[in-house]
């Protein structure tokens, strides 16, 4: 099981912002393609079921919900990173306070992780990579 590490759209003004926009955008598309599945229960159900391809977990997420999401993905050999805050995530998918999303889609998933990626090597993130 691999974790992608963190990134967040903390305090970094607008330059670091742009990167963040980018995959929020990509969430509010995976979202209308249907899917993305934002929810405990929902996340929960596709993890379960192999259907999550990738896991962001808010940073702001209470340390239960994030050690919650770390054992299921890692028993069942999820990808999940760190990414955004549960407002920005519940906004970017059309919904309340998300402290989790579910990608169910191999490409969007892939896309996002590249992003994510690509934050990382240029510093733009104030993330690490977790357990691999």
């Amino acid at each position: 099981m691999k974790s992608l590490g963190n990134a967040s759209m903390s305090d970094r003004g607008r330059g670091g912002e742009e990167p963040d926009r980018k995959i929020y955008g990509l969430l509010s598309l995976c979202k209308k393609a249907g899917k993305l599945c934002g929810g405990d229960l929902s996340v929960i159900d596709s993890i379960k079921s192999g259907k999550a391809q990738l896991v962001l977990i808010a940073t702001d997420a209470s340390d239960n919900a994030k050690k919650k999401y770390e054992d299921k993905c890692a028993y069942r050999h999820i990808p999940y990173s760190y990414f955004g805050e549960k407002e920005k995530l519940g906004n970017a998918t059309g919904a309340g306070e998300r402290a989790a999303v579910a990608i169910t889609d191999p490409g969007f998933a892939q896309t996002v992780r590249k992003r994510l990626a690509t934050n990382e090597r240029k510093g733009e993130s104030n993330g690490k990579d977790q357990n691999i």
